[in-house]
């Protein structure tokens, strides 16, 4: 008989799968509820549970250990809904028999996204781009037809405003 000491405690996930069979509640259990199981029947842990029960909680919930559902955690069985989400297969569909109609439902999707090209379509020509006019929007010559600038014009200061009626300039 292998010799073992009073004082050591089970592995977290063994607490943990203890704790859902002595709850043993419809929906699971959450997370507290497990906490106070396993300080009621293995004393304090002291902050060792507060900090690797929940690694291990989403340690088993990551690889299929456990369930959660609910904010509540369950052991898989054959009474837990299975989850169908990103990343899970689709149900399979039992096959048409023969002579069936498909209808709109039982159709293969559409499929998503730009559809492929065609290896066997002839190749498009490509439009020809117009030959650039000297002095046009798009010459590389540094002289403009308009004598405007490019860009943003520049910030213009008001001109403060005369008290005279008259519109005599002083000199």
């Amino acid at each position: 008989m292998a010799t073992q000491s009073f004082n050591q405690f089970p592995s977290y996930p063994e607490m943990i799968y203890e704790a859902l069979d002595e709850l043993n509640q419809e929906g699971g259990a959450n997370k507290s509820s497990i906490t106070k199981y396993i300080e009621t029947k293995y004393g304090d842990l002291n902050e060792d549970l507060s900090k690797m029960l929940p690694l291990h909680l989403d340690n088993m919930k990551q690889t299929g250990d456990l369930i959660f559902l609910k904010n509540n955690y369950m052991k898989p069985g054959p009474d837990v809904p299975a989850k169908r989400g990103r990343g899970r297969p689709p149900k399979p569909k039992a096959p048409l028999p023969p002579g069936a109609v498909e209808s709109v439902e039982s159709a293969p999707p559409k499929p998503r996204g730009r559809p492929r090209k065609d290896p066997n379509a002839p190749p498009t020509s490509k439009k020809p781009k117009p030959a650039p006019v000297p002095g046009g929007p798009n010459s590389t010559d540094l002289g403009s037809t308009t004598g405007r600038p490019r860009g943003r014009p520049r910030k213009v200061r008001p001109q403060p405003a005369h008290d005279d009626d008259d519109d005599v300039e002083e000199s």
